[in-house]
């Protein structure tokens, strides 16, 4: 598993995907200046993965799930017209990213060290739990990534997820942790008997449950994961290029007076979040990055 876990992550910190200039002109950007595109009433064109409930795109192909949502009426409220999203593997969203392919990756990111030193984030856009598909009645009695670890069992995880540095913090050996492509078939990994768990949100895990119905796969409890013995709160924003600072600062300004409001939470509702989802005001990204923000 190493190599291949070393491999996708290679892809995912170099590997573009292949996008013309065409398209990219049919996203709207008409200028390498997201701002002043957003304040001319222009439209922000977001790097999207099928992730729901976090982000997927609709019958109709209109982007939605709890970070576009939430983008589109910060966006709005900046007086932009609206989004556009350019569709990416998920290991390539970062790289994307950075090769302009976007202005910003809208899939509920969860910040991580390594990550944060390769995109700048907005202020956290919420906080989740972390949980465990298993197998109907849970036959290894498996309840954390601690207890993973422990017992050996066989860990699915997503291919570039956090989970792969949650279960390393935990202690999970690189060789018993299987990366898979899609969320959809991290939770199959499950059902076939690949693996004995697999590790994601636990507000995706019970999206995947919902639309698996009758695949006896249950889903664990949540917990925060655990980080030199301490459990730290993991969450997650919107992801921009270095140096976007003008942007992203008032893309922050927005989203903070958002969540004040209360209509951040009329945005994330239909998607499973609720008010415990919502981060702390006091809660900095700077405190997610380092994993310092204790549960």
């Amino acid at each position: 598993m190493s190599t291949e876990l070393t491999r996708r992550r290679f892809l995912g910190l170099a590997g573009a995907g292949a996008l013309s200039a065409a398209v990219l002109g049919g996203c709207g950007r008409e200028s390498a200046d997201a701002l002043t595109r957003v304040r001319a009433g222009g439209q922000i064109a977001i790097g999207l993965s099928q992730l729901e409930p976090f982000s997927y795109t609709d019958a109709s192909g209109r982007p939605t799930g709890e970070s576009p949502e939430v983008a589109r009426a910060v966006v709005e409220s900046l007086g932009g017209s609206g989004l556009t999203a350019v569709q990416v593997d998920y290991e390539r969203l970062i790289s994307g990213l950075g090769d302009g392919q976007f202005d910003m990756i809208a899939i509920g990111l969860t910040m991580t060290p390594l990550r944060c030193q390769q995109v700048a984030f907005s202020r956290p856009d919420y906080i989740a739990k972390t949980a465990l598909a298993v197998p109907k009645d849970n036959p290894k009695g498996l309840g954390t990534l601690g207890g993973v670890a422990r017992s050996g069992a066989r860990l699915g995880v997503l291919a570039n997820g956090a989970e792969i540095e949650f279960a390393r913090d935990a202690g999970v050996p690189d060789a018993n942790v299987t990366t898979f492509p899609s969320q959809s078939a991290l939770f199959r990994g499950v059902i076939d008997g690949r693996v004995d768990a697999s590790a994601l949100t636990r507000i995706s895990l019970l999206d995947e449950q919902r639309r698996n119905a009758g695949s006896d796969v249950e889903v664990t409890a949540g917990f925060y994961p655990t980080v030199g013995g301490r459990q730290v709160i993991v969450g997650g924003g919107f992801a921009f290029r270095q140096g976007d600072d003008e942007f992203r600062a008032e893309f922050d300004r927005a989203l903070t007076d958002l969540q004040r409001s209360g209509h951040w939470l009329d945005a994330v509702r239909p998607f499973g979040l609720t008010d415990d989802n919502l981060p702390p005001p006091e809660l900095t990204t700077a405190q997610l990055c380092a994993r310092t923000a204790r549960a």
